[in-house]
């Protein structure tokens, strides 16, 4: 039985996206080879890629002529001192928003001043902070737009005029944003895109070469802009799902679409903790993420019977980060509407035998 997946990453993608990746594993349009095997530097695999980076600047609605998508490696995890080792001269300034936002916070102050400008830690990260202002004496603003273990989420982000970088890796296109307003941009392929392995890069050409420093090839965007993402062996697989991602999220009707859908689904998941009187929400509710819901159960001596239900229901990946502990349903794009409900008969089924 295909279960219930609401695993925070890698996670669930869309059912036609395996059968076509699957397919592909075995013959790749019917070359007689699999995309496991074909060389990065072929003819198939350059036309995915350039196909994968169109794709991705039409979801953003960005101009190619200012904005380059690259696929690279390492993670959210790499952009944090990739990203500083491109974009800081001397300071920046961050906003420090959960687990993600404080280790790109300690990365970056490897290589200069970092001026915090706001924090939600003495909350456990459980709102985003408010009312600060951007300095324009810092080389760029770095935000996390959503913050995957905690359920919060940027919903107007601030006025800024420097340079914006922003961790997108767990809300990329899923919602409709200004992403003109950002100069960098990045995000782990593992959440709406594809599988572990891949990281979107989508970076303003205009923003790079300001810093004084040495840069390490493998750090320096100009150097993969100039390669195109080919500058080593790219993760060919990871690339090909993104792309299949990409195109499925163009069949639904983009992120106009999917944003819908997404909202539906929040909307219902947040209706049934705030009205069943067994479970209570973490995130503040004006701060509420609508990729990953967090919740608790009031009385910890219902959880035994609540996850019993939950196996019973085919569900899988729900529970909590232990910075949080209780319950996570993270809905990404291909969360099918079928699935919230589910969890939403197992929280009414434990009110109702309670």
């Amino acid at each position: 039985m295909k279960k219930h997946n609401f695993s925070a990453g890698p996670c669930i993608l869309p059912q036609e996206v395996f059968q076509k990746a699957s397919q592909a594993v075995l013959n790749l349009d019917d070359s007689g080879l699999s995309i496991l095997e074909i060389s990065h530097r072929s003819k198939a695999f350059v036309e995915i890629m350039e196909k994968a980076q169109d794709l991705a600047l039409e979801h953003l609605k960005l101009p190619k002529e200012e904005y380059q998508i690259l696929f690279l490696q390492g993670g959210a995890s790499m952009q944090f001192i990739m990203s500083a080792f491109n974009l800081m001269q001397t300071k920046a300034a961050y906003l420090d928003t959960g687990s993600w936002s404080a280790k790109a916070i300690k990365e970056a102050k490897l290589l200069g001043e970092v001026n915090v400008l706001a924090s939600s830690k003495d909350k456990n990260y459980n709102y985003i902070p408010k009312n600060f202002q951007v300095p324009t004496d810092v080389d760029y603003f770095h935000c996390t737009s959503n913050n995957t273990i905690f359920g919060t989420q940027i919903k107007d982000f601030p006025k800024a005029n420097v340079p914006v970088v922003c961790d997108m890796s767990s809300d990329i296109f899923s919602r409709e944003i200004d992403f003109s307003y950002f100069d960098v941009i990045y995000a782990g392929a593992q959440k709406n895109m594809g599988p572990a392995g891949a990281t979107l890069v989508a970076v303003k050409k205009s923003c790079l070469g300001k810093v004084d420093r040495k840069i390490p090839s493998m750090l320096d965007y100009q150097v993969h802009c100039g390669k195109d993402s080919m500058f080593n062996t790219p993760p060919v697989f990871p690339v090909y799902v993104s792309m299949l991602t990409l195109e499925w999220l163009k069949e639904q009707g983009g992120v106009k679409a999917i944003e819908a859908k997404n909202k539906m689904k929040a909307d219902a998941m947040y209706l049934e903790i705030d009205r069943n009187p067994l479970f209570t929400g973490f995130a503040e509710k004006e701060d509420r993420s609508d990729m990953n819901a967090t919740f608790n159960l009031k009385d910890e001596a219902l959880k035994s019977k609540f996850e019993s239900l939950l196996v019973e229901a085919g569900v899988n990946g729900l529970n909590g980060h232990r910075s949080v502990g209780g319950y996570r349903a993270s809905m990404y794009n291909a969360l099918p509407f079928e699935s919230v409900q589910v969890v939403i008969e197992a929280m009414q089924e434990l009110e109702k035998n309670a």
